[in-house]
C-alpha cells in the first residue's frame, strides 16, 4: 500500500462496533466481497502541514468518504484518533482507501479528529453538519495557547545560551544577548554577529537582553557601532576611501517600522553622484536637495500614499503612528513631521508626473499641457483614440453613440480655511490634472465678478438666489466639478474652487475649460440647477477668449436635471429637463458627482487646514486615484449593466406593445406623431403635459395667497392654518388605509415603521391644534368637553389613536359653535379644490384600469402575466378607494359650508358620489367614429337594456364634451402610454450605449499602450539627449514605459476575456432578436385585427344595422362594464 501518508496528508479513523458482540475489524478480503455495504460519510477533518518556516499549520474542511465495510448491519460507525485501541479502520489519503493501522504509524502526531454523528440504521441519511465558526473555535480551543505564546516571546524562549551559536565563519562566539525584532526568528546573536548581519539592513530594530532586570530593552544599531555607507557598488570593498560623514550627525531615516538614527557616510571620491542622488539610488527620499538631515524610504512613502488614498488618513495620523512604533512609552523621538510633509508632497508630485509620462517628453515638465497628467475616461468618446473614422457621418439617430455626457455639481464640504496664501505656498502642480491654472482662473473671476446673476424662476434655489452667501473664515467655500456623467470620472481641468457660494461664473469656467479642444459635436449636460444656469450661458460665453467662443458655433447641447434632484423643481421643469422624457440619453441619471462625494468627503477634515496649492495637489491625486479605480472596475461594471438592461429592454418594449394593442390605431398614430414632433422641437405640444388644467388644492392655495387678507397670528395666517389642517386630515386617512393594508400579523419592521409614523403625526397634530386655538378659540371649549366626557365613569378614558383625533375644522363644528365666517369661506374654497383634485385622480385611475382589463382579457395567456395583472389592478383599486374617500370627505364639508354660507351652483358640478358612479368611460369613446359592429337587432336591444349611462364624473367640468370628435380625449392614458414608450426607448438606447462603450474601452487602453511604446523611441527627435548619452538612465525609462504599456494591454485583454466569457455579444443579439420578434408579432396582430374589423364592418343601408341615429345612440350608451371587465 506504500507510505501511510505524507506530511500534509490527513488520517481519519473509523471503528465498527456491534450491539451484541465486541468490536472486531473485518479482514481485508471482506472489503472486496459482493455483499459489502458502502455508506457515505460526511467527515469534518483537520490536516497538518509543514510550512517554509519550520512551523506547523492546520486546516479544516468537510469531505465525503466511503465508510469501511462491516458484516454487521447494525454497526455504528465512529471516527476516532489514530491511537484508539485496535479494530479501527484508518483512511489513507494517499491511496484513497481504508486500511488497518500499521505499527509505528506516523498518525500519532495528528490533532484530534472532530467528532461526527453516527450514521444510525441503514435507512438513515447523513446527519446535518455543524456550522463552521472559526472565531468561536479559536476562543474555545486556542485562545489560552495564543496568549501564552504572546508572553513566551517576551523572554528568550528556546534560545537560552551564553554564547552566539549562529555558525557563521566570522562568528566571534561572543555573548548572545541581542536579537532583531524585524528579522525572521528570535535567535540571539553577539554584538559582532548582529552588526555583520545588519550591514545591509540598517533599518531594523534590535533588543538587548538585560541579565539584571530579566527582560529585553530596546537598543539601536547605531549604538552598537553600525556605520552606513552609500554608493558601495562603486568600490571593491564597499567603502569609499574618501567617505564623508553626513552633515547632520543624527541622520534620521523614516521607514514603515519607525524612525531610525543612523551614522551615514557619503561617497566623496568623485565616482558617485551628488549626495541627494546617492540617497535616491538607495531608495531613500531626501527631505531637501542640499544638505538633507532626514530621508524617508520609498516603502514608507508608498505605504502612506496608498493608505491615504484608500482610508483618507491624514499625514499627522500616519506620522504619529510611526512615532509610536519607534517609542510608545511617551519618550517620542524628535519630530520630523514637517520634513515628512514635504517629502510626501514631493513624492506625490513626482508620481503624477511619472505616470503622466512627462519625464519621457522632450519638452519636459515646465511645458506640460493643462490636464495632461489626469487619467481620462476610456469609455467616453475620444476622436482619434477610440472612435471610428466615420463617426461624424453616421445617421442622426445614431449620433448619441458618440456624444459626451457631462454632470456638474458643487460640494460645500470641501472648504479651505483662510490659512497661508497663493504666493507664500509653492505651486508644484499648477494645471497638471484636474485643477486648471490658478492665475488665469482668478483673473477671469476678478474681471467679471460684478456680472449680475438673475433670480430663480423655478423654486427658490439657494444656489441661485443667494450665490454670495457668507463663508466666514474660509478662503474657499467649496469646489465645483465636471464629471463624466455615465462613468463617474472627473474631467481634466474640470475642478475649481468656489469663493462665496455657487456662482454661475465659477461653473461656467469649469464647464468650458473641461471641453476646450474637444472635437465632439453633441453634449448632454446635467446640473441640479440647469433650468436657471443654462438660460444665459451663451450670453456669458462672451466673457471668455475668442478662441473658446468659436469652438461652440456648430455644437449641439442638451441640458437636463439629475433624476434625484428633478422632483424639487416645478412641473414644467420636471417635463422639460427630464432624463426619462429626453431621447438618446439611455438610462443616464446625471447623479455621478454625488456618488463621488461620498469618497472624497472624508478628506475634508485634512484639506481644510492645508495651504492652497497643497490642497489642490492632494485633491488632484485623490481624483486621479478615483479615476484609476473606476477604470479597473469597468470590466465588472459594464457586464453587470448590460446583463441588467437587456432583459429590461425586452420587458419594457413588450409592455409598450401590450398597451398599444388596446388603443385605437388612429389614436396611437396621433400620439406617436405628437411625441416625435416634440422630441424634434420642444416648442411643439408636449405629450407628457396636461393640456386642460384642473382645479386642485395647490392652485386654490396659491390663489388665496395671492389675494392676501385673512387673520394673522404670529407668523401664520388663517389660510396656512386651514391648509395644514386639510393636509393633516389627509395624512390621518392615509395612515388608516396603510394600517388596514398591513393586516393582522405585521412584521417587526412594519410595526416599528408604523409606530414611528404615528409618533411623528401625533406631534404634528398637537402642534397644529395649538395654532388652531389662536384662530378659533371656541375649539378649546369643544375639546375640553369631549375630554371630560371620555373621562366620565360612564365612558372610561382610553388611548385615542392619532388617526382618530378630531381636528375640528370649521365644517365639522356644530352650528352653535362660534367660528369666523372668513375661515368658513377659506375652507369652502380649499375643499372645492380638494374635491376636483380627487375627481381627476379617480378619472385617471379608472382609465388606466380600463386599459388593464382590456389587456388582461385579450393578452393574458399565462400565470405570470395573470399574477402581474392582478397585482397592478389591486394597486389601482387601492388608489381609487383612497381618491373616492377623499372626495366624499371634501363633498361633505362643502355640503355643510355651502348651506351656511349660501353657496349656489357648486352641486351641479360636484355631485354626491355613489359606489356605482365610480366606473370607467364608455368603450365607444375609444373607437373610431363610423365603425359599426355587426350585431343583430335582438342582441342590440338586449344590450341596451343592460347598459349603464355614462357616469357623471366624466361629465363634470366638461371632461367628456368632445368625446365624439377626439378619440384621444383623455390625456391621462396618453401620458401613461408616453411614459411607457419613453422608458422602453431609454432602455434600448442604454443597451446601444453600453455596447459602444464596451467597444471603446479596450481600444482606448491599447491606444494608451501605443503611446507608452512610442515613448521608447530611441531616435533623437523624440528622445531626450541625456537618455541617449546615459544608457543606464535610458534603460530605466524604457523599462517603465514597457511596464505601463503591458499593463494597459493586460487590462484590455482581461476586460475582453471577461465579456466574451459571459457571452455579451450573444446576449445583445438575442435580446434584439426577441424585441424584433415581439414587434413583428404585434404588427401581425394589428394587421389581423384590421382585417377582422374590415370584415365586421357592415355597409350602410343594411336592414340589420338600423339607422345611423340608432348607432350613435348605441355608442353613447355603451356599457362601462364591458370595458372594465367587471
Amino acid at each position: 500500500m506504500g507510505s501511510k501518508r505524507k506530511l500534509n496528508d490527513t488520517t481519519v479513523m473509523f471503528s465498527s462496533a456491534s450491539s451484541t458482540s465486541e468490536s472486531s475489524a473485518p479482514s481485508p478480503a471482506s472489503k472486496s466481497s459482493d455483499d459489502e455495504r458502502e455508506d457515505e460519510l460526511d467527515v469534518f477533518y483537520e490536516s497538518k502541514a509543514g510550512r517554509f518556516d519550520g512551523k506547523t499549520s492546520y486546516s479544516a474542511s468537510f469531505m465525503t468518504l466511503r465508510a469501511p465495510p462491516s458484516p454487521v448491519k447494525s454497526s455504528v460507525p465512529q471516527v476516532s484518533h489514530a491511537n484508539n485501541p485496535g479494530g479501527s479502520w484508518v483512511y489513507d489519503f494517499v491511496d484513497n482507501d481504508w486500511a488497518l493501522p500499521q505499527p509505528n504509524s506516523d498518525t500519532e502526531d495528528l490533532p484530534p479528529v472532530s467528532e461526527i454523528a453516527s450514521s444510525g440504521s441503514e435507512t438513515e441519511g447523513p446527519t446535518k453538519r455543524e456550522p463552521y465558526r472559526p472565531v468561536k473555535k479559536w476562543k474555545d480551543r486556542y485562545r489560552n495557547d495564543f496568549l501564552d505564546e504572546f508572553l513566551r516571546v517576551e523572554g528568550r524562549g528556546d534560545h537560552v545560551y551564553a554564547t552566539c551559536i549562529c555558525g557563521h565563519p566570522e562568528c566571534d562566539r561572543g555573548t548572545a544577548e541581542f536579537r532583531c525584532k524585524d528579522c525572521h526568528g528570535c535567535e540571539l546573536l553577539s554584538k559582532v554577529c548582529m552588526l555583520r548581519d545588519h550591514r545591509r539592513r540598517p533599518l531594523h530594530r534590535v533588543e538587548i537582553w538585560d541579565q539584571l532586570t530579566g527582560y529585553f530593552r530596546p537598543s539601536l544599531l547605531k549604538a552598537l557601532g553600525l556605520k552606513v555607507y552609500l554608493s558601495t557598488e562603486l568600490h571593491h570593498d564597499g567603502i569609499c576611501p574618501h567617505f564623508r560623514l553626513a552633515p547632520n550627525k543624527n541622520f534620521v531615516v523614516i521607514d514603515t517600522n519607525g524612525l531610525h538614527d543612523l551614522e551615514l557616510y557619503y561617497c566623496d571620491c568623485g565616482k558617485g553622484s551628488s549626495f541627494p542622488v546617492q540617497l535616491l539610488r538607495r531608495k531613500w527620499f531626501p527631505s531637501t536637495g542640499n544638505r538633507p538631515g532626514t530621508a524617508a524610504t520609498f516603502n514608507v512613502l508608498r505605504n502612506y500614499h496608498l493608505m491615504s488614498l484608500e482610508s483618507k488618513c491624514s499625514m499627522g495620523e500616519f506620522y504619529n503612528t510611526l512615532s509610536r512604533l519607534t517609542n510608545n512609552s511617551g519618550d517620542a523621538p524628535k519630530s520630523r513631521y514637517q520634513e515628512f510633509i514635504n517629502m510626501t508632497r514631493e513624492w506625490r508630485n513626482l508620481q503624477i508626473l511619472k505616470r503622466g509620462a512627462r519625464a519621457h517628453e522632450t519638452d519636459g515638465i515646465a511645458n506640460t499641457p493643462e490636464g495632461a497628467c489626469a487619467l481620462e475616461c476610456p469609455a467616453c468618446p475620444h476622436p482619434g483614440r477610440n472612435l471610428p473614422p466615420e463617426w461624424k457621418d453616421v445617421p442622426a439617430e445614431q449620433r448619441f453613440l458618440y456624444a459626451l455626457f457631462l454632470a456638474l455639481d458643487a460640494n460645500f464640504r470641501m472648504q479651505r480655511k483662510d490659512v497661508s496664501s497663493e504666493t507664500a505656498d509653492a505651486n508644484l502642480g499648477d494645471g497638471l490634472a484636474f485643477f486648471g491654472k490658478v492665475t488665469e482662473y482668478m483673473e477671469y473671476l476678478e474681471k467679471n465678478w460684478a456680472e449680475p446673476q438673475p433670480k430663480s424662476t423655478c423654486v427658490a434655489h439657494d444656489a441661485v438666489n443667494t450665490p454670495d452667501r457668507e463663508a466666514r473664515g474660509t478662503a474657499s467655500s467649496g469646489v465645483v466639478t465636471v464629471d463624466c456623467a455615465r462613468h463617474n470620472m472627473k474631467r481634466p481641468r474640470g475642478v475649481g474652487d468656489l469663493q462665496a457660494g455657487e456662482r454661475y461664473l465659477n461653473v461656467d469656467w469649469m464647464f468650458f475649460m473641461s471641453l476646450e479642444g474637444s472635437d465632439l459635436l453633441e453634449f448632454y449636460v446635467s446640473y441640479d440647477i440647469v433650468c436657471q444656469w443654462h438660460k444665459n450661458i451663451w450670453h456669458r460665453l462672451r466673457l471668455f477668449p475668442r478662441q473658446i467662443r468659436e469652438e461652440y458655433n456648430k455644437r449641439y447641447f442638451v441640458f437636463l436635471v439629475p433624476k434625484f434632484h428633478l422632483p424639487a423643481h416645478i412641473e414644467s421643469c420636471n417635463i422639460k429637463f427630464s432624463f426619462l422624457f429626453t431621447p438618446y440619453v439611455g438610462q443616464t441619471d446625471g447623479e455621478a458627482p454625488e456618488r463621488g462625494w461620498s469618497n472624497i468627503n472624508p478628506l475634508a477634515l485634512s484639506t481644510r487646514e492645508m495651504s492652497p496649492h497643497l490642497r489642490r495637489e492632494t485633491l488632484d491625486d485623490h481624483f486621479n486615484h478615483w479615476n484609476w479605480k473606476k477604470i479597473l472596475s469597468m470590466g465588472t461594471y459594464f457586464l453587470d449593466r448590460i446583463q441588467h438592461y437587456i432583459p429590461e429592454m425586452l420587458r419594457t418594449r413588450r409592455e409598450t406593445l401590450q398597451m398599444e394593442r388596446t388603443l385605437p390605431a388612429e389614436t396611437l398614430e396621433e400620439w406617436k406623431e405628437m411625441c416625435v414632433a416634440w422630441e424634434a422641437n420642444a416648442a411643439c405640444p408636449n405629450p407628457f403635459e396636461r393640456t386642460q388644467k384642473q382645479i386642485d388644492l395647490a392652485s386654490v392655495r396659491l390663489q388665496l395667497t395671492v389675494e392676501g387678507g385673512g387673520m394673522v397670528r404670529g407668523e401664520i395666517n388663517s389660510t396656512e392654518m386651514l391648509s395644514m389642517g386639510v393636509k393633516l386630515e389627509s395624512e390621518q386617512r392615509e395612515l388608516k388605509f396603510d394600517q388596514a393594508t398591513v393586516g393582522l400579523h405585521p412584521t417587526v419592521t412594519q410595526k416599528r415603521l408604523m409606530l414611528e409614523r404615528c409618533s411623528k403625526l401625533r406631534r404634528k397634530v398637537l402642534s397644529w391644534m395649538e395654532t388652531q386655538t389662536q384662530f378659533m378659540p371656541s375649539v378649546a371649549v369643544v375639546r375640553a368637553e369631549a375630554s371630560a366626557k371620555r373621562q366620565s365613569p360612564i365612558q372610561p378614558a382610553a388611548g385615542e389613536l392619532v388617526q382618530d383625533i378630531p381636528l375640528l375644522m370649521p365644517s365639522t363644528l356644530a352650528p352653535d359653535v362660534a367660528c369666523p365666517r372668513e375661515l368658513q369661506e377659506f375652507e369652502f374654497r380649499l375643499r372645492e379644490g380638494q374635491a376636483h383634485e380627487a375627481l381627476y385622480e379617480m378619472r385617471h385611475q379608472l382609465l388606466i384600469r380600463t386599459h388593464e382589463y382590456k389587456w388582461k382579457d385579450e393578452q393574458n395567456h399565462n400565470v405570470r402575466d395573470g399574477t402581474r395583472s392582478h397585482t397592478k389592478l389591486k394597486l389601482i383599486e387601492d388608489r381609487l378607494t383612497r381618491a373616492s374617500t377623499t372626495y366624499r370627505v371634501a363633498w361633505g364639508a362643502l355640503k355643510v359650508l355651502g348651506s351656511r354660507l349660501g353657496k349656489q351652483g357648486w352641486e351641479g358640478t360636484l355631485q354626491v358620489l355613489e359606489d356605482g358612479d365610480v366606473r370607467g368611460m364608455p368603450e365607444a369613446t375609444f373607437r373610431k367614429p363610423g365603425k359599426r359592429r355587426k350585431e343583430t337587432a335582438s342582441a342590440r336591444k338586449k344590450r341596451k337594456k343592460t347598459q349603464s349611462p355614462i357616469s357623471w364624473i366624466w361629465l363634470a367640468d366638461g371632461s367628456a364634451a368632445d368625446a365624439d370628435r377626439n378619440p384621444a380625449m383623455n390625456e391621462a392614458l396618453r401620458i401613461e402610454w408616453a411614459k411607457t414608450r419613453a422608458l422602453g426607448m431609454r432602455n434600448t438606447e442604454e443597451v446601444a450605449l453600453l455596447e459602444e462603450e464596451m467597444r471603446r474601452v479596450p481600444e482606448f487602453l491599447r491606444w494608451r499602450a501605443a503611446q507608452w511604446d512610442a515613448a521608447k523611441d530611441h531616435s533623437p527627435p523624440s528622445r531626450r539627449p541625456d537618455l541617449i548619452m546615459n544608457p543606464r538612465l535610458g534603460e530605466g525609462f524604457d523599462a517603465y514605459a514597457s511596464r505601463q504599456a503591458q499593463l494597459m494591454r493586460d487590462i484590455a485583454t482581461r476586460f475582453e476575456t471577461k465579456w466574451t466569457g459571459a457571452g455579451v455579444k450573444v446576449l445583445v443579439a438575442d435580446g434584439r432578436t426577441q424585441v424584433a420578434n415581439a414587434e413583428a408579432e404585434a404588427e401581425a396582430e394589428a394587421v389581423a385585427q384590421k382585417s377582422a374589423n374590415a370584415e365586421a364592418e357592415i355597409p350602410r343601408g343594411d336592414e340589420e344595422e338600423g339607422t345611423d341615429a340608432d348607432d350613435e345612440e348605441e355608442d353613447e350608451g355603451d356599457a362601462d362594464g364591458s370595458s372594465d371587465g367587471e
